[in-house]
């Protein structure tokens, strides 16, 4: 009786039932519910790219004005989506304690569906899905955009170096939108949208929701070859497998990393 009482392991090692199911169980959407979210992301980001950031150039007099503007315009989007899910969450939560909001959006160390183990060796198993991220980014399947819209083809040009040489309040920027991306992105995809998504779609949830992230893309229809395989296979599958979004997190903000590096040595000259 005593060996019983003294030999349960620590919470950080073993998830207990509770934690378990409360990761499993999460009020769900419907399809119209689902849909309507992800409108109320996509198409302000898309009238944002294709509409504002057009008439903003007209407006601006730096050294390149429409870099100037998709980079105010994607960083307004990007906030306005941080916005929806505060706001979809408090409506679910009936406040915002970090605690809960934690849980709501599988903020949590992953669990291993198998053996039930909470992080440890189970954060390595986000090393597979980083490497296949960078070979699907790698893949050349993703049409060339229009210029300066297409970012990882636009730093590689004289125009990038011209207006990023120097230039270390836009760089603040960029860095500003290349690290608000991924992030606000999964905690919208991933963490709100995805365990909600179990009654609409079943088992293949993740396939739905990485096909509803692709299709968010309007305002960067080029890159959608490439963001449908990788939203699936590195960020959806493996936040829904470890029920934890940082496994999309991680796989989703490499690129970003690997961008502002490069965008740095433009700055330094």
């Amino acid at each position: 009786m005593m060996a019983t009482t003294v030999a349960a392991p620590p919470p950080a090692a073993q998830p207990t039932a509770a934690t378990a199911t409360d990761r499993a169980h999460l009020p769900q959407y419907t399809l119209r519910q689902i849909l309507g979210i992800w409108a109320a992301a996509a198409l302000p980001m898309g009238a944002l790219a294709w509409i504002v950031a057009p008439w903003l150039r007209d407006h601006l007099g730096g050294r390149d004005p429409i870099i100037e503007a998709l980079l105010i315009c994607f960083a307004a989007g990007l906030l306005w989506e941080l916005a929806l899910v505060l706001i979809l969450l408090r409506r679910e939560l009936g406040g915002l304690a970090w605690s809960r909001v934690r849980d709501a959006l599988w903020l949590r160390a992953p669990r291993d569906p198998k053996t039930g183990r909470v992080g440890g060796k189970v954060w390595l198993w986000a090393l597979p899905f980083v490497v296949l991220s960078v070979a699907v980014n790698a893949l050349p399947i993703d049409p060339v955009g229009p210029m300066p819209r297409d970012l990882p083809k636009l730093i590689d040009t004289d125009r990038a170096e011209h207006f990023f040489s120097g230039n270390w309040g836009w760089f603040g920027m960029l860095v500003a939108v290349a690290l608000l991306a991924p992030v606000v992105e999964e905690l919208l995809f991933r963490g709100l949208l995805l365990p909600r998504m179990r009654a609409a779609f079943g088992k293949r949830d993740f396939v739905a929701n990485g096909t509803l992230f692709t299709l968010y893309h309007v305002h960067q229809p080029w890159s959608m070859p490439a963001t449908l395989i990788d939203g699936i296979v590195n960020q959806a599958y493996p936040t829904r497998r470890f029920q934890s979004t940082w496994m999309g997190l991680i796989t989703h903000t490499l690129p970003s990393v690997v961008i502002i590096g490069v965008v740095l040595s433009l700055v330094l000259g």
